[in-house]
This record gives structure tokens, C-alpha cells and sequence, in this order.
């Protein structure tokens, strides 16, 4: 599964290509205007952007342009009624991976999705020990440990503890946490993320879980 963002002004087209998508078991972020998209680019880091190339406000290519400067290793599949020659080669030239004309079907979107994902490496197999600032968390053993002392978590701090290490610095947003450690059938309005980050907070040292208002959190260095 991998985690994609659609980016386009015509919400019709963002309902029919976010169910095509997560009919292939995929994760979907959605935006309405360039300058919501880039702000949720930022926040989830998609492996894949759907982009609408005419849209009001920030145009779709200075989404693209930003997209490539901020978030280079993202794959942009520009989608766009604008279906000349000269639109196809100015996006693949900015840094596009692929250009689909409208209207067009769901199942070539899926194809061309599922090739452009092909093509991104491979994730390094996990280590089996992460750490970030003093702290150490086993993989194998879920065991958290610091020079104060070391303690075994269960699977969801585990899960959650492991995802913001690997996150270090930056901001995980509740749905992304949601997502990741608990699957999308857990309801967003949930407060479970909140409980868990509270019950690590007791057990880390030299490190601090850092509450970002209204997006979510990150874990920082005291």
C-alpha cells in the first residue's frame, strides 16, 4: 500500500479517483487547491501525488515546481484537460513522472499509478535497532532503552514509538498515526493517539514528544 495525495479543484474527480485508488489498497490524502496540497504533502510525505494541472489560486505547475524542489523523491501524476503537446513536455520537463489527459478511465489511472510506483527504490530493510538523540529502540525485542533505564513496550507504543523515531524531527500528523499504527478502521475522532502518546511521554528520557496544535506530533530532542 502506498500512501498518495490527489490534488484537484473538482471534487467529483477527487471522489472518483480516491475510491479507484483505495479499491487498490491504497492510502489517500486529498487537497482542493495548490496551496492545500503542498501543506499536505509537507505533513504525510506521499510516495505518489495526483495532480490536477488547471486549478484557481496556485496553478498546478507551480505545485509541480514546488513538489520536485521540496519532496524530489515523490512521483507527480499530472492529470489535466489540457492535453497538448506542449503542456505533456513542459510538466515532464519541471520533473512529472507521467501525464494522463481528461476524461480518462480508472483503470488506466491504476495501471499508470501502479507502474510509477514500480519504479521507486526499494525501502533498505529495517534495522534492528533505532535510535534518535539518547534513546535506543529494539526491534526485535521492543524494548525501549536509555541510559536510565529499559523497559519493553507493547505492540501499539511499540508501533507508535517506532514510527516517530523513524520520523525524527518531524511532524506526524493524528491521521497519519492513525493510519500507520492503528489502520484506517479506527474512527479519526478518536482520542486513542493522544492516550498512547501520553503513556510514552512517562517512559522516554532525553527526549520529548512535542504537541503541534491541531496537526498532531513530533519527537524532539530535550
Amino acid at each position: 500500500m502506498a500512501k498518495i495525495l490527489v490534488i484537484d479543484d473538482e471534487p467529483g474527480i477527487v471522489r472518483f479517483v480516491r475510491r479507484g485508488l483505495e479499491s487498490d489498497g491504497h492510502g489517500v490524502y486529498t487537497a482542493f487547491d495548490g496551496t492545500e496540497g503542498l501543506r499536505v504533502a509537507a505533513e504525510t510525505r506521499p510516495e505518489l501525488v495526483v495532480l490536477d494541472l488547471l486549478m484557481p489560486g496556485l496553478s498546478g505547475m507551480g505545485v509541480l515546481a514546488a513538489l520536485m524542489a521540496d519532496h524530489p523523491q515523490a512521483k507527480v501524476l499530472v492529470l489535466s484537460a489540457v492535453g497538448d503537446v506542449q503542456a505533456r513536455v513542459r510538466c515532464l520537463d519541471v520533473g512529472a513522472a507521467d501525464f494522463l489527459a481528461k476524461p480518462f478511465a480508472v483503470s488506466e489511472l491504476l495501471a499508470r499509478v501502479r507502474s510509477r510506483l514500480r519504479e521507486l527504490p526499494a525501502a533498505p530493510p529495517p534495522s534492528e535497532v533505532l535510535q534518535f538523540g539518547p534513546m535506543r529502540l529494539d526491534i526485535r525485542t521492543r524494548q525501549l532503552q536509555s541510559e536510565v533505564r529499559s523497559v519493553e513496550l507493547p505492540r501499539r507504543e511499540f508501533a507508535l514509538m517506532q514510527h516517530l523515531m523513524r520520523n525524527g524531527g518531524s511532524v506526524c500528523t493524528r491521521a497519519e498515526l492513525l493510519s500507520e499504527v492503528w489502520g484506517y478502521a479506527f474512527d479519526p475522532g478518536s482520542n486513542v493517539v493522544d492516550v498512547t502518546i501520553a503513556r510514552l511521554r512517562s517512559k522516554i528520557h532525553g527526549l520529548r514528544i512535542e504537541t503541534v496544535r491541531n496537526v498532531g506530533y513530533a519527537l524532539r530532542v530535550a
